[in-house]
């Protein structure tokens, strides 16, 4: 399944702003997690970028709900009502479906991995030429895009231990 990313033009402009978790965050050993949660906390606190909103629920999003089989206006909800990391992640394995130790280490390499040698390779690049950003061959992999754009620095596809 394609992930249709907008562009977000934030490079540069978000050192003023607060940004949300790596995707390398983890809640138990499950990668992006954290990330989509601080998303829907900054939202509902006005805190997160305009640049962020049209991808809501989306891309990576809308994969790790699906990875749950839950809705991502559920998990919103969830987020919404106060519960904390821990919390929607168990209720995501209540109400969907509760992922072995094997699955979220595929998850996790899978995930990790976006952008580097495979479809979204020439999102990559483009994104990165969008950004000024083209020269960067430290940038391997969506997750290195996000960490890069939002001041963090790149850990490449070996980077989620």
């Amino acid at each position: 399944m394609a992930m249709d990313f907008v562009a977000l033009q934030v490079h540069h402009k978000l050192m003023a702003h607060a940004v949300p978790r790596s995707p390398y965050d983890a809640e138990q050993g499950l990668l992006y997690f954290p990330r989509m949660l601080d998303k829907i906390r900054m939202k509902q606190r006005g805190e997160l970028p305009e640049d962020y909103h049209a991808n809501l629920g989306k891309g990576f999003d809308l994969n790790c709900c699906d990875f749950f089989h839950v809705g991502y206006a559920d998990v919103a909800a969830q987020v919404e009502a106060g519960a904390n990391d821990a919390e929607v992640f168990a209720w995501c394995c209540r109400n969907g479906r509760s992922p072995a130790a094997h699955e979220i280490r595929v998850w996790n390499e899978y995930m990790r991995k976006r952008g580097w040698n495979d479809e979204y390779s020439e999102r990559l690049k483009s994104r990165l030429e969008g950004l000024g950003m083209s020269g960067r061959n430290d940038v391997l992999t969506m997750f290195d895009l996000l960490e890069v754009d939002e001041g963090r620095p790149p850990r490449g596809a070996a980077g989620a231990g």
